[in-house]
């Protein structure tokens, strides 16, 4: 069986170069991004995303590794990481595609059929369930020892680098790491009943 990442970087140096990333190296973020382009092309193209929508889908999962590349752990594989972003954002983009009104030329066509819409409410059920998700996940954050707490809001929440969280905290690198880590395993185990297809 041929390697699968035998033309673009491997996976230990795209893993210690978002090590490096995390710690504030500039360039070492702009070649992971680089890196990242083909990789989520190929996974939206193989979740059958077409056309302009594969640029969206590779914008998206840039945004999406930029808020989460604090949550990254150097210790385990980047491209699994990585891969799992991208089809959610694949996924995310074939949803929005199949809502999409198609174009109808002919307006016979439309008669006798169902409105494809939210049933009346459903667009204020979603927005309450959204808050109540938020205020849950407020509660958890709030309820976190304080060292974790400070990792959360920094990282994750303000989407600081380690260097500047470090700056700001006066706690090491590594104290930030270990806290934010501890800190998602215990808000991934109060919120799991609000995980169930959701994404990250």
């Amino acid at each position: 069986m041929q390697a699968r990442h035998a033309t673009g970087p491997g996976e230990a140096s795209l893993s210690a170069a978002m090590r490096a990333a995390q710690d504030g190296d500039a360039a070492a973020y702009r070649r992971v991004l680089r890196a990242c382009v083909p990789v989520i092309a190929g996974v939206a193209c193989g979740q059958g995303v077409r056309g302009a929508a594969v640029d969206d889908v590779v914008q998206e999962a840039l945004l999406t590794i930029h808020r989460a590349r604090a949550t990254y752990d150097p210790a385990r594989p980047f491209l699994p990481w990585l891969r799992a972003i991208a089809q959610r954002r694949a996924v995310d983009a074939l949803r929005r595609q199949s809502r999409r009104p198609q174009e109808v030329h002919d307006p016979a066509s439309l008669d006798g059929q169902e409105d494809a819409g939210p049933a009346p409410g459903q667009a204020l059920e979603e927005g309450q369930e959204a808050r109540l998700r938020e205020a849950r996940l407020a509660r958890a954050v709030a309820s976190l020892p304080a060292g974790q707490r400070q990792a959360v809001e920094h990282l994750a929440l303000h989407e600081r680098s380690l260097a500047e969280a470090s700056a700001l905290t006066g706690r090491s690198k590594g104290a930030l790491k270990v806290n934010l880590h501890r800190a998602l395993k215990s808000l991934r185990a109060a919120l799991a009943p609000d995980r169930e297809g959701r994404d990250v």
